[in-house]
């Protein structure tokens, strides 16, 4: 089954900073020994680098929300008189 993809462009490349980020603090944490707080941020960190690898965000899809770029289909006229044969 087929994820729809609703997350792109600039909201991506923000998902996956912060994701990384937060991957980053959280291995940090957890070599200090402040195992909760690594732990804690860590179950932040993989939703958000999850909806960076599958572009989808079940939470946009709930609020309606989709950040792809998707060309629109072209309706003008003129495109429509040359792909009729005369």
């Amino acid at each position: 089954m087929a994820l729809p993809s609703n997350v792109g462009g600039a909201d991506r490349k923000l998902r996956a900073i912060v994701g990384v980020v937060l991957a980053v603090v959280a291995v940090r944490a957890l070599e200090r020994g402040q195992g909760t707080r690594g732990t804690v941020i860590w179950f932040a960190a993989v939703p958000i680098l999850f909806t960076v690898f599958t572009r989808y965000c079940p939470l946009n899809e709930l609020l309606g929300r989709d950040t792809c770029q998707r060309a629109a289909p072209d309706t003008s006229t003129e495109t429509l008189r040359k792909k009729v044969p005369p």
